[in-house]
């Protein structure tokens, strides 16, 4: 899985929260206001980022409109879930991975996943 630099994930953050595709020109002033001085990233910054993450696989380009605008190609939900995959994947001793994550969770989380695992 192809992880996100801080940028990378703050275009993400935006896009896994928007109602609809969004403009590079979009994202540029969305992003500005949830950046540290509120100064404005170039367009061609956020062109480059959305290239990059397209080419990872985690934008979809629509080419319909000028200018194009984008969309995440998944969820946010899903891009943690393959995160932890990954995470539990490289572990050379997965049932201690998984014991210490399980007994990390609250009472509510662990009702949840007995409730998920019920259903398997």
């Amino acid at each position: 899985m192809a992880t996100l630099g801080d940028l990378e994930r703050s275009v993400m953050d935006v896009l896994w929260g928007a109602a609809a595709p969004m403009s590079a020109y979009d994202l540029r002033d969305e992003l500005a206001g949830a950046r540290d001085g509120g100064k404005a990233l170039a367009a061609t910054t956020v062109l480059t980022v959305l290239s990059r993450l397209e080419k990872k696989g985690f934008v979809a380009r629509e080419r319909t409109s000028r200018p194009h605008v984008y969309r995440a190609a998944g969820s946010r939900d899903e891009h943690m879930a393959e995160l932890m995959h990954d995470v539990l994947g490289g572990a050379t001793d997965r049932t201690a991975v998984l014991e210490r994550f399980v007994g990390q969770v609250s009472p509510e989380e662990a009702e949840t996943l007995r409730r998920i695992l019920g259903h398997r």
